[in-house]
């Protein structure tokens, strides 16, 4: 299933790497409201938050630092940032897709810049 199909909805990122392989549970906002709402008002998040399409994001009303990693089409990692609450993040001319999970949590997974992510969508009633 290509990105373009992708809907409001949970799943699982996986994160190719020297061990094999990462999945992280992974919540996917595809609408307009889900992406806008993100990750306001939330004290923390398991796994991480996947917003499509997205560019830049802001971490103003956000109670905690989040990692951020900007995604191409091909959804290879242009660059990760810790943003602290209460930020504008600038806006990436080829990112696609945006990342957020709590800050810190990305390095343990192996996402950096150049690194390509795969998001297997969980089918509802299967």
């Amino acid at each position: 299933m290509g990105w373009r199909s992708w809907r409001d909805g949970r799943g699982r990122l996986v994160v190719e790497g020297g061990r094999g392989g990462i999945a992280v549970p992974l919540e996917i906002s595809a609408s307009y409201r889900a992406r806008t709402r993100g990750l306001l008002g939330r004290d923390a998040i398991d796994g991480a938050l996947l917003l499509s399409p997205a560019g830049s994001v802001h971490t103003f009303r956000m109670r905690f630092p989040i990692d951020v990693a900007y995604l191409d089409r091909r959804l290879t990692v242009i660059t990760v940032r810790t943003m602290r609450p209460n930020r504008l993040g600038l806006p990436r001319l080829r990112a696609r897709h945006v990342l957020e999970a709590e800050a810190g949590a990305m390095a343990g997974w192996g996402v950096r810049a150049g690194v390509r992510v795969e998001v297997e969508v969980e089918v509802e009633g299967g």
